[in-house]
């Protein structure tokens, strides 16, 4: 959802998972700050097919998550073209932050979960969506970027079956919809959604029992993991945008073709 970037100046940070990386053979890239796995030794096509075939497992860490507790929802839906109001517990949505004339700041999730709300921005964004937050937010709201919790992606067609093996209540997760559950004892937070075109999972889960759920995941002979290559890839085929691409201050949700993230009662017509 970002462009990656070959070269930085700044020493790149690092996920939970980041041995665990260098242990399965990746090659990296800096990325939006990060150094990530952008393929295994079975190449970006073997990773893109499996996806498509089968299930692939992402790290998506350094993505933001960020928790807004308070009176959010009308506070959050002056930022957004989404309806935030009537977004229903334990459901999420794809939306964007807009600027004054209607650029896009970035896409992201936003998510009810009953007590707060929870956010997944872009990498390269965070920093600068949590800073819009707190800046645009009131005093009844509190932003909280959740700097301990790893993020991964779980894609393809066979997802479902092996995440169901792990956690109850998968079986039947509807799209864009979330459950709250435990692993190992850890909090976990799975969604079914993700950004591949493909019917799949995003779970977020304490960065120290990331590694153990990876692991577990990776068991499975209907898993493979895959790098930041294959989720362009992915992304592109399945016509998803690309956050400084078809995506950016001077793009409209409009132009960008994006015209159904915007709520009917904020279309103009004529």
């Amino acid at each position: 959802m970002t462009n990656i970037q070959n070269t930085s100046s700044i020493l790149p940070a690092v996920t939970p998972l980041h041995s665990l990386h260098h242990e399965l053979g990746a090659k990296f890239v800096t990325f939006a700050g990060y150094e990530m796995p952008i393929q295994y030794p079975t190449g970006i096509i073997a990773e893109h097919n499996h996806t498509r075939n089968s299930a692939g497992l992402f790290d998506i860490s350094h993505m933001g998550q960020l928790r807004v507790t308070g009176y959010a929802a009308l506070e959050l839906e002056k930022l957004v073209p989404a309806d935030i109001v009537g977004l229903a517990t334990c459901k999420q949505c794809y939306t964007l932050f807009t600027t004054h004339n209607g650029g896009v700041l970035d896409d992201l999730m936003v998510m009810n979960l009953g007590e707060c709300y929870m956010l997944v921005v872009n990498a390269a964004c965070k920093h600068t969506d949590l800073n819009h937050l707190r800046e645009s937010l009131s005093n009844q709201c509190e932003t909280v970027s959740l700097e301990d919790q790893a993020l991964l992606a779980l894609q393809g067609p066979n997802s479902r079956r092996v995440l169901a093996k792990t956690f109850s209540g998968v079986e039947d997760l509807p799209f864009m919809h979330a459950l709250q559950t435990q692993f190992e004892g850890s909090p976990c937070l799975i969604t079914c959604s993700g950004y591949t075109g493909e019917d799949g999972f995003e779970i977020s889960i304490a960065a120290g029992s990331a590694e153990d759920l990876t692991r577990l995941l990776l068991d499975s002979d209907e898993v493979l993991p895959i790098g930041l290559g294959a989720r362009d890839s992915l992304r592109l085929e399945a016509g998803l945008c690309l956050y400084g691409h078809e995506l950016s201050p001077e793009i409209t949700p409009v132009e960008a073709g994006l015209s159904w993230v915007i709520d009917k009662a904020r279309r103009k017509h004529g």
